[in-house]
């Protein structure tokens, strides 16, 4: 049975990896406002690296300042119109920004109750008695032919299009999330990451690590080492939520 959740901890770490010239993932949270967020930026020159700080910026002031009233689902879709509306703007108005977007993947938390809201290809996942679960779905090219049968798990990992998202922030005038409303559990463990984690690691190497008695920030130093030992082909960002009694 589900326990009350009183508070939260958190810790974060951010890396370029071994292989890209810059770092244009962003993170940003607030444990005060139950807040916590990753975004994974793309675009020429810096555009990458001003899309997802442009959208942590956004999204963190939005949800912080949400009224208490309003439904988290209408307040977290607000907030990605929101952001979308800044990086489209900002792309339209300078041309070495043009076509610049980012993924990001959020979490709201509220006493035991948890909303995931992701759009893009960066994922949450939930350690519970010890075992990963995937909660965001990617919107990926090679995923959606997965989730429709057309390809395999396999095929999808070999597959020169795995790069292709079909839904991010600011590369369209308009985006919708998926929003995904859980229960937190005293000693639920949440992992918001960038691809740069998932592409180097398998479920099971995530979930192996993050299994070990260590405190959150040495569990998102654990992750990003095994990120770049085993490749480090790009950047590399791990949040870490923990929900206590």
């Amino acid at each position: 049975m589900a326990t009350a959740v009183v508070h939260y901890t958190a810790a974060a770490l951010s890396d370029r990896g071994r292989k890209r010239n810059s770092n244009e993932d962003a993170f940003g949270f607030s444990v005060e406002r139950g807040v916590f967020l990753v975004c994974d930026g793309m675009g020429g020159a810096a555009a990458g690296e001003v899309a997802s700080s442009l959208a942590v910026e956004e999204l963190l002031r939005n949800l912080s300042a949400r009224p208490p009233a309003e439904p988290i689902p209408m307040v977290a879709t607000q907030a990605v119109i929101a952001a979308n509306e800044a990086i489209f703007s900002r792309s339209e108005r300078n041309e070495q920004l043009s076509g610049m977007g980012t993924t990001m993947v959020c979490l709201v938390v509220e006493a035991s109750h948890v909303w995931v809201v992701n759009v893009g290809d960066s994922r949450a996942y939930r350690v519970r008695n010890r075992m990963l679960q995937q909660i965001t779905l990617d919107h990926s090219l090679v995923e959606e032919q997965v989730r429709l049968g057309r390809m395999t798990e396999a095929e999808a990992l070999r597959s020169p299009l795995r790069n292709v998202i079909t839904r991010a922030l600011g590369t369209q005038s308009q985006v919708t999330p998926d929003i995904f409303e859980l229960v937190a559990e005293h000693g639920d463990l949440f992992l918001l990451c960038s691809d740069g984690l998932t592409r180097e690691l398998t479920d099971p190497d995530i979930e192996s690590l993050l299994c070990l008695d260590l405190p959150l920030d040495e569990l998102c130093n654990r992750l990003v080492a095994a990120a770049n030992k085993a490749g480090g082909g790009d950047n590399i960002t791990c949040l870490l939520v923990r929900a206590a009694g």
